[in-house]
């Protein structure tokens, strides 16, 4: 049973006053004294706890699969009644670091989802996770028209946190692939770009200005980071942190759509992200929603008006780029 007496996750006054106050009421009720996995003895059980309190329930489907994409599982999500000429659009996602490959959102586009459960640090670290999003892509591309009805010509690519940064960098894979494989679009919430980035803030702000946030504090972000890079020397390869991307590569990615938290440490990377694909020429949208802290993406069943505005958002930017919209 859940303590009642210690408080894991305290909501400090810097930050109380800025955020959601329907997020506020939530994170008393429920979060206070909720140990998060730098708090407690590591042990692999604790990812087939509820990541996140607050997401809504499954949608309806038509289908769903489990099935092997190279030296990983994955879950596959089909919408329901027939695919269009040519066969369903399809987004390959990525999950954010848990065993749960369930997102709320992707369904509402009309597309099939293919949500990839890749191996986890501290068990399997880096390269693990960007061998497992190549592999995935590679199994789509080659095999997606036959065993799954969709058309890959119209391939998306997502994910939040960890896996914000494993899409980003697999449209940097894509790219660079020969032959290339072509992307349409990349879907990146709240993702981890600068796996450099500094808790003094340097050169990434939000990491100071957010020191007291909920749910990803630096300390926390440390600790994630020392389990899937231990070694320090990795920690600014690009595809590590795709903030250090070549340019050359960058400017063929496709077009991107970035949602960032105001009250989020790795908001300012993922701003430079963004900025750094703009300058390379790269269509990009990104939004930054006001009093929301990193784990919002996950919460549009408690935080109703700001959650359910975000995933709004990204079903309208990924419907538009698939054409189901």
């Amino acid at each position: 049973m859940q303590s009642q007496s210690v408080v894991y996750q305290p909501l400090y006054e810097d930050i109380v006053a800025r955020l959601d106050p329907e997020y506020v009421a939530f994170h008393k009720e429920h979060m206070l004294y909720k140990p998060l996995q730098h708090q407690r003895p590591w042990n692999p059980d604790i990812r087939k706890e509820p990541n996140v309190p607050g997401n809504t329930s499954p949608l309806q489907v038509g289908s769903v699969r489990d099935l092997s994409v190279g030296r990983c599982m994955a879950r596959v999500f089909k919408p329901e009644g027939a695919p269009p000429e040519g066969g369903w659009p399809v987004l390959l996602y990525f999950h954010g670091g848990t065993s749960d490959p369930y997102h709320g959102f992707p369904w509402r586009a009309k597309c099939v989802v293919v949500s990839v459960d890749y191996r986890l640090a501290p068990e399997n670290p880096y390269p693990a996770a960007v061998e497992d999003a190549v592999e995935s892509l590679q199994w789509l591309y080659t095999h997606g028209k036959a065993e799954l009805t969709v058309n890959t010509k119209r391939i998306a690519v997502g994910g939040s946190s960890s896996g914000g940064n494993l899409a980003a960098i697999l449209a940097l894979k894509a790219a660079e692939m020969t032959p290339p494989i072509p992307l349409v679009f990349q879907m990146l919430f709240v993702p981890v770009t600068d796996n450099l980035a500094n808790p003094d803030g340097d050169p990434h702000a939000s990491w100071y200005e957010c020191r007291n946030t909920v749910w990803l504090s630096p300390a926390r972000m440390l600790w994630f980071r020392n389990n899937y890079l231990p070694k320090a020397e990795d920690r600014g390869k690009w595809d590590a942190s795709p903030l250090f991307a070549p340019d050359e590569l960058v400017r063929k990615t496709p077009k991107a759509w970035i949602a960032l938290c105001e009250l989020d440490i790795l908001r300012d990377e993922g701003t430079a992200y963004g900025e750094k694909l703009q300058k390379a020429g790269v269509d990009v949208e990104v939004k930054v929603y006001k009093g929301a802290p990193h784990h919002i993406t996950n919460m549009d069943g408690a935080v109703t008006q700001l959650g359910r505005d975000l995933i709004s958002d990204a079903v309208q930017a990924l419907g538009v780029a698939l054409g189901t919209l």
